[in-house]
């Protein structure tokens, strides 16, 4: 089968090798992939960046969908022609994450490797069922940035109808928070340096938008727009760059789900953090449970997760730069052509 492969890092210097096929071990389900998303990690994955001491050669990405072409023995949760989802970490389940369940990750090297492969084979438990209403192109949207949005909003933030959600830029994460928290009956107040973005942002029902180029104060723009409140949860995926400002436009005894880091420069207060009382929880991914919980959800609330591009499989490089270039609104999928 095929598989890309970095044996140096760079995404110009992935590389596209035939591998063994997979043989189901006991316990185990062999996915022939269909479809695969990106998310930032991946680019720094390809390029050292996520992890300079990285072996390799390795495989990245960690989110796909596919249907199972071969079982292991002992098998009993799932059949040939199932269309399932690999958990982006591995053998979190249930619960609260812990130092052993955090290294079981996929697509960073490490025991787990990823998938940006044709078939691979995983623990019967360690995958889901795709929706039936959700493509395999759709599902493969999943894994990393559904559940990541879905776990910041739902189980860390508690939230609730008539909370008031401030979302950053047009990835993945971001987006699905808006969507979840829309269906959820909050107001979402989102920002994008974008005008054109900020567009796409309202008509997915977000109900303020702040341009935040034109408006560098955003977190006094968002203090306008709460009657000086603040809001009270703050999807937070840029970083140290812009963590002081999401610190003044949360209100008192606020949430911050602290998801990126893709701007390291920059210092804030920590002084605020506890004069405000303001939850900061660091968010990875989460557990199957919140994956199912998830899955359940989309499927009674019919949302549809947005697709910005497709590649082929073939692509992935020019894939990998494009979302490098931050040009994306909603998530980038690469299909296999068969």
């Amino acid at each position: 089968m095929r598989a890309f492969q970095i044996n140096e890092f760079g995404i110009d210097k992935l590389a596209l090798v035939e591998v063994a096929d997979p043989e189901p071990q006991p316990n185990e389900v062999v996915v022939r992939f269909d479809a695969w998303s990106l998310n930032y990690r991946d680019v720094m994955v390809v390029e050292g960046r996520y992890n300079p001491r990285m072996k390799i050669p390795a495989t990245p990405l960690s989110d796909g969908a596919g249907e199972i072409v071969a079982v292991g023995e002992g098998v009993t949760k799932w059949k040939v022609g199932d269309r399932v989802m690999p958990i982006m970490v591995q053998r979190w389940f249930d619960g609260e994450p812990n130092a052993e369940t955090s290294r079981t990750a996929i697509g960073a090297g490490a025991v787990w490797d990823g998938i940006l492969r044709e078939k691979a084979a995983f623990a019967e438990n360690s995958v889901v069922a795709v929706p039936d209403q959700l493509s395999q192109s759709v599902a493969a949207t999943l894994p990393c940035a559904a559940v990541t949005a879905w776990n910041a909003l739902v189980v860390s933030g508690k939230l609730k109808a008539g909370d008031t959600v401030l979302t950053q830029g047009t990835g993945g994460v971001s987006i699905f928070a808006v969507q979840f928290a829309k269906t959820l009956g909050a107001r979402v107040i989102a920002t994008s340096s974008s005008d054109a973005k900020l567009k796409k942002l309202s008509e997915l029902g977000a109900d303020e938008t702040i341009n935040y180029r034109t408006r560098e104060d955003w977190d006094r723009a968002v203090l306008e727009l709460t009657e000086k409140r603040g809001v009270d949860h703050v999807i937070e995926v840029g970083g140290a760059g812009t963590l002081a400002k999401s610190i003044n436009a949360v209100r008192v005894g606020g949430h911050i789900a602290m998801i990126g880091a893709l701007d390291t420069e920059g210092t804030f207060n920590h002084v605020p953090i506890f004069m405000k009382a303001i939850r900061l929880q660091g968010i990875f991914v989460g557990s199957k449970a919140m994956f199912e919980d998830m899955n359940a959800s989309i499927a009674g609330k019919n949302v549809r997760p947005v697709i910005d591009r497709i590649f082929r499989f073939e692509e992935i490089r020019d894939a990998l730069h494009y979302m490098k270039s931050g040009a994306h609104f909603g998530k980038i999928v690469v299909n296999l052509d068969r």
